[in-house]
Formats: structure tokens, C-alpha cells, sequence
């Protein structure tokens, strides 16, 4: 088996590092990948991401599976492209049409509506409402959240107290577009007070296996404090995921999700996330992402001991409900670094070093250059570790982190402990 994997971040390099852990996949290749994915994939680059480029490559080359790590490619319709070519490559990912769940929170939270999937109160709004828009914070309590409507790489949230300062944020992404296009609606939601965590599932768009949940952090600041980042880290298994709430997500959120998939022809297959709130024993769908979540993934694939070879034959054969899928009882937690100033301005290009470490490294913002690793991006690297428990986990998380270093180089230190 040969596979195409896209993307450069840590979920990439996670994807890789699981992928061939497996015997049946002979070859594996990287669009563009990073400093660290050239130990287990050859790199390959296409200009400006060319749909035509990559299904020549795959064409050429007899690749059997295209894995999209980014929802990016799948919100452009990479998965069309390919099945209008006819293509033999296939293409693990949902068409535009499904991807239209993450593209869009106007668009998943009529969804959401239309087959009664719990989630928060909330109404969309554009430039031209705006002072609708300001009656409708007016008419909700603090604190106040806005949502870019559009893809915004993880930080398009604002959780603001002060009604002012939300009418001035809502004015900068509307008339300002303080999130570029991402932002030219903005989706105003009640705010849930609850715990926060994360479900995968890897589907046909009919069956299902239920992956690992994780729990991801997402604020740059210790106690959750701070701005919105793309994920400082995660932790696998949760403990408040039990039998009884495991049961509410599946028939209140994941079947109804697949039932509106199938009523609306939505085509889809591949990874589907739910990010979810438990409020007062309740489940609730914040978003839907289209793909995997970074860095979700870092914590939630090294825990799946099923041969990815045998997922991949499944879905694309249609026979899912006829695979057992093994996941490991041991805890898996990833804490990530990243480069001083982020989410904000920071600077590249400053040299890592990493001494020996005992678990895994997940490289993201990483190049090599002249033999030199260095920083090329806002999260660079995580170190993800495994235990009997979740606090030997980190522990081990935090140790391998004392051998990585680099100018600048931030971690939160609190990952996981608020259920511990």
C-alpha cells in the first residue's frame, strides 16, 4: 500500500508516525511535511497546493490512499477533484460538500438545528447587520463569544465579559476583518459553562468506529488564561468520558450527525471531530472539524493498536461495521512548545536543539536547513509521551521537554492537571 499524506504540522507527523508503524504500507510520502517527517515519509512539494500536480503525482506513482491532514485542501474539494477524475487513488476525506461542517458555523449550526444535535443558542450576522447584531449581545449575558464563521486556523473564538469590548471585537472582524475573510460573519453563541472535550470518529458517512476521545487546551496562558491558540496540548483517555456520557454523545450527537450526512448526501468519509461541553452530565457540539484536530491527534493515534491498513480497506470497502477497532488502555498526553510571541508575532528560523529522549517528538513548525534544525512556525514541536496513568504520562511529557530547547521556546506546564 502507498500513501499521500498533505500537511506540515503535528498532526501530520502524527498521521505518518501511525501509518507506518504498519507492515502492509510499503511507501509513504509528505506534502511538504517538516524538519521531522523525513525519518518516516519522503517529501514531495506542488506548487501552490495544485489539485492537477497532486493527482498527476498520485497517478504516476500508484498511490492508493491521499490523506488530507489540513481541512483546507477538503474545504477547496480535493475529494471532488479526484472522484471526477475517476481517480484510483482514494481519497480519505469528505467532498466540499461535507466539509461545509467546518467551513461554515452558520452552516453546521442550522445543521445542528435541523436534526436537534444539542448545542449552544446563536445567530449569525454580517456587516450589514451589524446593529442588529449589537441588540443581539445586548439581549445575552456575559461572557460574550464570537466566532469567526469561516476557517481561521484555531483562533477565530473571542470569549469576551465586557459588553463593550464585544461590540468593539465584533466591529473589528466585521468591518475590520480582523480574521481576514474568516470573519466577514460572525457567529454570535450563549456561552456554555461545562468541560470541554473531544470526539472522533472515523466513518463512511453511514457506519462508524468510535476513536479515543481527548481532552485538547487551547488558551496560551497556564489556567486557561489568555488567547486562543491552535492547541498547546492534549491529553488520552478523559476521565469524566464514562459509559453514560459515551452513551448520550453517540445517540444524541454522533447518529443524528450521520443521519443528516445520508438525508443530505453530504458525501463523506474519513475523520470526523466533535468538539463537545459536558454541562451538568449534558453533551453539547461546540464545532465540527472535518478532519483530525491538531494536536488531538498526537494523543489520540498512538493509542490505537488496530493496524491503520485495516481502517483504511474498511472504509473505502464499506465494511466498517465488521472491524473490531483495538485501542490501548494506556494513557497518551502531548504537550506542545512554541515560539515566544505566539499566537501572536514571534520570530523563525531559531536553531532546536534536541538531546535523547525517550517517547516521541512530534515536529510542526520545524525546517532543516544546511543540517540545521530550526523554528519555522508558531507551534513548533510536541512531546508526547505514554503511562499507566495520566500523571506518569505528563510527568514523562514534561522530562522529554527539559531536552528540547530553542530561543524563546514557551510551554504551558499545567496540561492535564485540571483533571487529575
Amino acid at each position: 500500500m502507498k500513501i499521500l499524506v498533505l500537511g506540515s504540522g503535528g498532526r501530520e507527523h502524527a498521521l505518518l508516525h501511525w501509518l507506518s508503524k504498519d507492515e502492509n504500507i510499503a511507501k509513504l510520502w509528505v506534502s511538504p511535511g517538516n524538519g521531522g517527517t523525513g525519518d518516516l515519509a519522503e517529501s514531495v512539494e506542488f506548487s501552490d497546493n495544485s489539485f492537477e500536480e497532486i493527482f498527476s503525482f498520485c497517478k504516476q506513482r500508484g498511490i492508493d490512499f491521499l490523506i488530507p491532514g489540513p481541512e483546507q485542501p477538503l474545504v477547496d474539494g480535493i475529494a471532488d477533484y479526484f472522484s471526477s477524475k475517476q481517480s484510483e487513488t482514494f481519497v480519505l476525506g469528505p467532498h466540499k460538500s461535507g466539509a461545509m461542517l467546518e467551513a461554515s458555523k452558520s452552516f453546521s449550526k442550522e445543521f445542528m438545528r435541523q436534526y436537534k444535535v444539542p448545542c449552544a443558542k446563536s445567530r449569525s450576522f454580517d456587516a450589514h447587520n451589524l446593529d442588529e447584531a449589537y441588540a443581539f449581545l445586548e439581549g445575552m449575558t456575559a461572557p460574550y463569544v464570537l466566532k469567526a464563521d469561516g476557517l481561521a486556523a484555531g483562533k477565530g473564538v473571542l470569549i469576551i465579559e465586557d459588553l463593550n469590548k464585544a461590540k468593539n471585537a465584533l466591529q473589528d472582524m466585521l468591518i475590520n476583518q480582523r480574521f481576514g475573510l474568516a470573519s466577514e460573519r460572525v457567529l454570535i453563541e450563549a456561552f456554555l459553562l461545562g468541560k470541554e472535550f473531544s470526539v472522533f470518529i472515523f466513518t463512511n458517512g453511514k457506519d462508524y468506529l468510535l476513536l479515543p476521545e481527548a481532552k485538547d487546551y487551547k488558551r496560551i496562558g497556564e489556567g486557561d488564561t489568555g488567547l486562543n491558540t491552535g492547541g498547546m496540548g492534549s491529553i488520552s483517555p478523559v476521565p469524566f468520558f464514562n459509559n453514560k456520557l459515551k452513551e448520550k454523545v453517540e445517540k444524541q450527537i454522533i447518529e443524528p450527525t450521520l443521519k443528516g450526512i445520508q438525508d443530505r448526501k453530504l458525501n463523506y468519509c474519513g475523520f470526523l471531530f466533535f468538539g463537545m461541553i459536558e454541562v451538568d452530565g449534558e453533551p453539547y457540539v461546540i464545532e465540527y472539524n472535518a478532519r483530525m484536530g491538531d494536536p488531538e491527534t498526537q494523543s489520540v493515534l498512538p493509542r490505537i493498536v488496530t493496524p491503520a491498513s485495516n481502517m483504511l480497506l474498511a472504509v473505502k470497502n464499506g465494511t466498517l461495521n465488521a472491524l473490531n477497532l483495538e485501542i490501548s488502555p494506556t494513557s497518551c498526553c502531548s504537550v506542545v512548545a512554541v515560539s515566544g510571541g505566539y499566537p501572536e508575532a514571534y520570530k523563525k528560523f531559531k536553531e532546536i536543539t534536541i538531546n535523547e529522549v525517550d517517547e516521541i517528538i512530534f515536529h510542526a513548525g520545524t525546517k532543516i536547513v544546511d543540517n540545521k534544525l530550526l523554528t519555522n512556525g508558531g507551534r513548533v514541536l510536541s512531546s508526547t509521551s505514554f503511562g499507566l496513568n495520566q500523571e506518569d504520562a505528563l510527568k514523562k511529557c514534561y522530562q522529554q521537554l527539559k531536552q528540547v530547547s530553542f530561543e524563546d521556546c514557551y510551554y504551558r506546564k499545567d496540561i492535564g492537571k485540571d483533571i487529575l
